[in-house]
């Protein structure tokens, strides 16, 4: 069985050919075996953001901040999220969590 690492790699050349419903799949298949894997939370967040499913891609972001906390890119993924879910839907309670996941982004790192 190929590694969570080899199994990433081969969903980010679908997504990078414009495939993103099938290498989000994969990237689904690949969390429920390694649900801790925290490039695969961020990149279904991404790949999320690209296909509108905000709350979705909120939600992969938010459990890599879970899983690494002290991680600065981790918060700023989650801040471009909400600031895609605000240009996306004009629902203003997206702002303010995109400002606080910036700051915390900032604050970890160091400044």
């Amino acid at each position: 069985m190929p590694t969570s690492s080899q199994r990433y790699n081969a969903a980010e050349k679908l997504k990078d050919a414009g495939q993103l419903a099938e290498a989000a799949q994969m990237v689904e298949e690949l969390l429920v075996d390694d649900p801790t894997y925290v490039l695969g939370h961020m990149m279904l967040g991404k790949i999320y953001v690209d296909l509108g499913k905000y709350d979705d891609a909120i939600a992969h972001n938010k459990r890599a901040v879970e899983l690494e906390p002290n991680e600065p890119l981790n918060h700023s993924a989650l801040s471009v999220s909400y600031q895609r879910a605000w240009e996306g839907t004009r629902d203003p309670r997206y702002i303010q969590m995109a400002e606080d996941s910036l700051a915390r982004s900032h604050k970890l790192h160091g400044g």
